[in-house]
């Protein structure tokens, strides 16, 4: 007889896109502060979904708002994108892509965001940014092979990888109008 598997813990991000002056469609992605299941990771503004919020999309919007600043209002939502399990920290992430008009400056979370990363699109689709690794963690019985996306000084991998490789041909195509 086999243990029953542990209940996902449901999260919810954003997955904003948008364009700067320069017409270049970009993501906003965020670094994670120092601490937690995550910390120091490359992420979309998310987290767990709470007992008030009435959905995912609900809980997507509150995070994105908390962790840098964008009011719900100013989101036009795109599309719900299929949900992704972490590896082996346990959750399901509930992303939704939304447009939205970025703001001079991000209001970043103390704290919670290390820092907010603009990456443009069309980069992520070059061959030089991709790589992988063998990773070893705390959590990971043994060690694993990762892909990753390099933006700058830092690798996108897990959860996120996998939403924005599935994402990023999809955008380049022009399946959504942004």
């Amino acid at each position: 007889m086999t243990a029953p598997e542990s209940p996902r813990v449901q999260s919810a991000v954003l997955v904003p896109v948008f364009r700067r002056d320069d017409g270049e469609l970009r993501l906003l992605v965020v670094r994670r502060a120092e601490g937690g299941p995550h910390g120091g990771q490359l992420a979309f503004p998310g987290g767990r979904c709470e007992p008030d919020d009435a959905s995912p999309l609900a809980t997507a919007l509150r995070e994105a708002r908390e962790e840098v600043g964008i009011a719900p209002g100013e989101v036009q939502i795109l599309a719900p994108l299929p949900p992704v399990d972490t590896a082996t920290t346990g959750f399901l992430i509930h992303p939704f892509l939304g447009s939205l008009t970025p703001p001079r400056t991000w209001q970043v979370q103390d704290g919670e965001i290390a820092e907010v990363l603009e990456v443009k699109v069309q980069d992520l689709s070059r061959p030089d940014l991709r790589g992988e690794a063998m990773e070893r963690f705390p959590t990971w019985p043994a060690p694993m092979r990762i892909a990753f996306f390099r933006i700058g000084p830092h690798r996108l991998w897990g959860a996120t990888y996998r939403i924005v490789e599935t994402l990023v041909p999809r955008l380049l195509a022009g399946e959504w109008r942004v």
